[in-house]
């Protein structure tokens, strides 16, 4: 008798209605408190099969603009951090914002000191056999063993075609490079921009505008332009001879990477 052996994966549904759980913070700060830690594992004590696809930041009206803008990130960092160590499953292409003191307050003021989680609950049936990924290294832990002049490819950094405008999936990655230049204050950085399928003779804008995007995102953000610079680098420095032999060999020389300047 032939036995077969086949490894089982889950095909996930999710139900329409999203769900949200608010946790509060004290004055000032962005830790997790006591009792915002109490919330949140006794939400996930559930034991309901959820997926976490937003988080949204706030801040009362106290102190300026651009320090609740800071703060709010700061919260809503401290909460994914917390989340991603639990057995919640947070989405690869989450929504993160900080709305800062941007947004209509309520007039009790501990109640605007909040990050919302919003969730939904997922269905799972086997239907399927693949082998299971493996974890790829996260961006902060590439930025704390770095050393200067270190190289540091943006994974998953997308822009529409021919322009500088980066997709709305890939707004996650640039959020973690801000929270880890808010957690690195000594890090300076040049952000290289390099693009495809094209030979060395053409005139390219295109890379340079990519790099001045994440650029700008970051000062946006309130991170001081004097850790920063950007440049474009076109096919000046491919990982593959051009002409590329296949998409994936142009998906690789199609990048966003970083310089280690200081750290």
């Amino acid at each position: 008798m032939r036995k077969y052996l086949f490894l089982i994966v889950f095909f996930t549904f999710f139900a329409q209605a999203q769900e949200k759980l608010n946790v509060y913070f004290d004055f000032d700060k962005y830790n997790l408190n006591d009792e915002a830690v109490r919330k949140i594992n006794s939400w996930i004590a559930e034991g309901k099969n959820y997926q976490v696809t937003k988080l949204y930041g706030f801040c009362d009206w106290k102190g300026t603009n651009s320090y609740n803008d800071t703060l709010a990130l700061k919260r809503v960092n401290e909460v994914y951090n917390f989340l991603k160590e639990s057995d919640i499953e947070v989405k690869k292409d989450i929504e993160i914002r900080g709305f800062g003191e941007d947004f209509e307050q309520s007039k009790i003021q501990g109640e605007n000191r909040r990050v919302t989680i919003i969730f939904q609950e997922k269905k799972e049936i086997i239907v399927a056999d693949k082998k299971p990924e493996i974890p790829k290294e996260l961006l902060k832990d590439k930025v704390k063993s770095a050393k200067i002049g270190d190289l540091i490819k943006l994974d998953n950094i997308y822009f529409y075609n021919n322009s500088a405008k980066v997709v709305p999936k890939s707004e996650p990655v640039l959020y973690e490079l801000l929270c880890i230049m808010v957690d690195n204050p000594k890090l300076v950085i040049e952000i290289q921009g390099h693009i495809c399928c094209k030979s060395a003779t053409q005139e390219d804008p295109i890379s340079s505008a990519r790099a001045k995007a994440v650029y700008n995102y970051l000062i946006r953000n309130k991170i001081d332009r004097k850790r920063m610079t950007f440049k474009g680098y076109g096919v000046s420095r491919p990982i593959h001879p051009i002409p590329e032999k296949n998409a994936l060999e142009e998906d690789e020389n199609r990048r966003v990477e970083i310089l280690i300047v200081e750290n």
